[in-house]
């Protein structure tokens, strides 16, 4: 009986020919060509890292630079403004994860509440123009909006909120909560798309039954669309825990000041000042590997923690 089943198996594996090779030629071309492209701008640049492990000089480059093993590392954790750095980008990367995502999450729900097609297009695609924009045009916007005549201080002065204008960008407090506003307004509404797709791909009549049994808009919500995208809610966490240490260099190298350095000095903005204008090369290097060390740790972390509550994860 085994000998005849094993005769009745059908090989289902598709046969690599080349015919088929030519038939998907063009497909084979751009798979390659995007191979490529990783290798020689993702892969082949991390044998830099061969620095942080030498006393690099461009003179000898890394062939011939002399090896120090972990001493540009000791150097780096025994550098008081290396902590302060970390603390600012950490701090700063968790206002802008818990902004953006839970924003994201309430703005495609509030965008899929919309009845009018015409409406809903119309806010959506104004909600996401600000991602197109670069942030030399954001930040300008944000010193003419907050400006001591800004348009900011004029309303708080106008509702006798305050009794003389803010400097906004001159006191340390605010500057946390407007680099999270902005990353949250340029953001939320790109970051929506993902979640508005996962809701339009519910089952429609599960939001009829909900109706026959007498839900309203936040039952269907609570019990129907959240449940639903949950999925998709947890995969997309789990990659912007990943991204966490990536607080921004943009926004925080235009808008920071003398006045506010000790809050918005990032380490990549520590990498610039240390790899660049000071020539340290390898102290630099040795910076980026604890940053990308740091959030491999949290992918792996959270992944973890999804696994353990039973929830979805990335591996």
């Amino acid at each position: 009986m085994a000998r005849r089943k094993k005769e009745k198996e059908v090989n289902i594996t598709p046969k690599i020919t080349r015919k088929e090779l030519r038939r998907q030629r063009v497909l084979l071309i751009w798979a390659a060509v995007f191979v490529v492209y990783g290798f020689v701008f993702c892969y082949l640049p991390l044998g830099g890292w061969l620095m942080a492990f030498q006393n690099y000089k461009p003179k000898t480059g890394i062939l011939h630079s002399k090896f120090v093993g972990l001493g540009k590392f000791k150097v780096l954790f025994s550098d008081p403004q290396f902590y302060r750095v970390f603390r600012n980008t950490l701090a700063m990367g968790t206002l802008n994860l818990v902004t953006t995502f839970i924003m994201a999450i309430l703005f495609a729900i509030l965008l899929n509440e919309i009845r009018g097609n015409l409406m809903k297009k119309t806010v959506q695609t104004i909600s996401y123009l600000p991602h197109f924009l670069s942030w030399i045009i954001v930040t300008g916007i944000l010193h003419d909006a907050m400006s001591s005549s800004g348009t900011v201080n004029e309303i708080l002065l106008n509702l006798h909120v305050v009794d003389t204008y803010i400097p906004f960008f001159s006191i340390e407090k605010y500057f946390w909560p407007i680099v999270a506003f902005a990353n949250c307004w340029k953001e939320t509404g790109w970051n929506a798309i993902v979640y508005l797709a996962a809701i339009t791909s519910i089952d429609p009549s599960l939001y009829e039954a909900a109706s026959i049994d007498g839900g309203g808009r936040w039952a269907k919500i609570k019990y129907i669309t959240l449940p639903s995208i949950k999925p998709t809610i947890m995969i997309l966490l789990l990659i912007n825990i990943g991204n966490l240490i990536n607080a921004g260099f943009e926004i925080q190298y235009l808008l920071g000041n003398p006045l506010i350095i000790e809050v918005s000095e990032t380490i990549d903005i520590y990498v610039l000042r240390w790899g660049i204008s000071q020539m340290d090369w390898s102290l630099g290097t040795a910076a980026g590997i604890f940053k990308s060390l740091i959030s491999i740790l949290l992918i792996f972390t959270g992944n973890s923690l999804a696994k353990a509550f039973g929830e979805e994860r990335l591996f």
